[in-house]
């Protein structure tokens, strides 16, 4: 809404109406003690050429982001975003998008998101699933308060889950009634978790925190055995090239939809998605788009499964997530239908093959190595370093890269290298020779 001042006449008959001759007039009530009785010193006013000149200098001493080459990743990545998608996504009938609460005036804005939830399901192989959620960490919150149900309340959550999740977890946790509880993992995937009868749900990632593959079956096998419900983290980009959440026997898929052709942005606005068996339809959180037909046969598209949250269960819900992120939904819709299925599949292979040159060449540096040499990776994968990573990333800006993301909490001497389509072979050797000039 644009900002439309009162004039004066207008804030003369206001003051008018509550007996009051000036604006100092509605302060009075507060005590003179805590007043500001001083002047602000603000400067005049400028002219907007003026302050856009002055705000183009601050901004030339910064380093621009895309002066440098990209290798971070650990949970948002550079992928290429075409044209297309936010030419189409910033059109006025969908970047004033909201909740299309009235499905005759919404029809083009939900269609859109039943295509968005078509293409989730047959991205994650399961049945159902919603309009999106704010982001991949509050996803896998809205999973685990699907999966608590009866006597089953503990979670656990594998020890190759990115931290911030599980802290995410651990948040909303105080106010539910459960702690996550992490169990270990192998050389840095795997792991023996105890299902017992009291057990809720057991979280895996795959690709893990570290870009590791899992396996996944074998732990979902291992949860659904013990009667509890598997929640698989999953990367969208990933399943071109990788079996889907529900083929591998997770009942929840969870993800963070960033790299569906929404910019890094700074870290967001951001997208969740997430996806489920039709048995939990009616425990999943916001909203769901339906497909039907009116009173003439023609097919129409409507806010379905409602009865939750601020609607008709109000304090009974599951959930109370009272609103979504549909523009960054829109964006990924035509993302996908922009990628198609081989476009995923081509970008998956790509992804997989420069990450794995990049350890090749990275681990070719006298003081470098994989983290898990053994373990199988997608796109990112970790490495230690002759120092510590964090002083390593900063030393690399100066050779123009961003080289990856520090992880403390594998040591202080690991990176986690990001690889993309976006990356050149070029690229990487300039990385590789940067590094080597770093720890040299």
């Amino acid at each position: 809404m644009k900002f439309a001042p009162h004039t004066e006449s207008e804030i003369e008959e206001m003051l008018s109406a509550v007996g009051l001759s000036s604006l100092d007039g509605l302060f009075e009530q507060i005590p003179r003690s805590v007043r500001l009785e001083r002047s602000l010193e603000m400067p005049q006013g400028v002219s907007e050429l003026e302050i856009v000149e002055d705000l183009q200098d601050l901004a030339g001493r910064n380093r621009h982001l895309d002066e440098l080459v990209c290798f971070a990743g650990a949970g948002a990545y550079d992928h290429f975003i075409p044209a297309v998608v936010w030419a189409l996504a910033a059109r006025s009938e969908f970047s004033t998008a909201y909740t299309p609460y009235q499905p005759e005036l919404s029809q083009g804005i939900l269609q859109t998101l039943f295509e968005f939830q078509s293409m989730v399901c047959e991205l994650t192989g399961l049945e159902v699933s919603n309009a999106s959620l704010y982001d991949g960490a509050t996803a896998l919150v809205e999973a685990v308060n699907m999966a608590r149900t009866g006597d089953r309340s503990r979670v656990l959550v594998s020890e190759g889950v990115d931290p911030r999740l599980v802290e995410t977890l651990r948040t909303y946790g105080k106010g539910s009634g459960y702690e996550p509880e992490v169990f270990a993992a192998e050389e840095g995937r795997g792991g023996s978790p105890v299902v017992s009868d009291d057990v809720a749900a057991v979280v895996v990632q795959n690709p893990n925190v570290f870009g590791i593959l899992e396996p996944a079956s074998a732990l979902f096998a291992a949860a659904r055995e013990g009667g509890a419900k598997s929640i698989q983290v999953f990367d969208p980009l990933s399943l071109g090239v990788l079996a889907p959440p529900g083929q591998l026997g997770a009942d929840i898929a969870v993800a963070e939809g960033q790299s569906l052709g929404n910019h890094l942005a700074f870290g967001g606005p951001y997208l969740g998605l997430i996806a489920a068996r039709m048995g939990d339809v009616r425990r999943m959180p916001g909203r769901i788009v339906g497909e039907t037909v009116d009173v003439d046969g023609v097919p129409g598209y409507v806010l379905t499964l409602q009865a939750r949250e601020q609607h008709i269960r109000r304090e009974k819900a599951n959930s109370n997530i009272c609103t979504n992120q549909t523009l960054m939904a829109i964006a990924a819709t035509i993302y996908l239908g922009w990628l198609g299925p081989e476009g995923l599949a081509e970008l998956g292979r790509r992804c997989a093959s420069k990450a794995s040159y990049a350890a090749a060449r990275l681990t070719e540096i006298p003081g470098v190595s994989l983290l898990y040499p053994d373990a199988p990776f997608f796109k990112e994968f970790a490495v230690r370093v002759p120092g510590r990573a964090d002083e390593i990333v900063e030393k690399l800006v100066e050779h123009g890269y961003l080289g990856g993301v520090a992880f403390p909490r594998a040591g202080e001497d690991v990176l986690l290298v990001a690889v993309t389509e976006r990356r050149t072979r070029e690229q990487i050797d300039g990385l590789a020779a940067a590094m080597e000039a770093v720890v040299a």
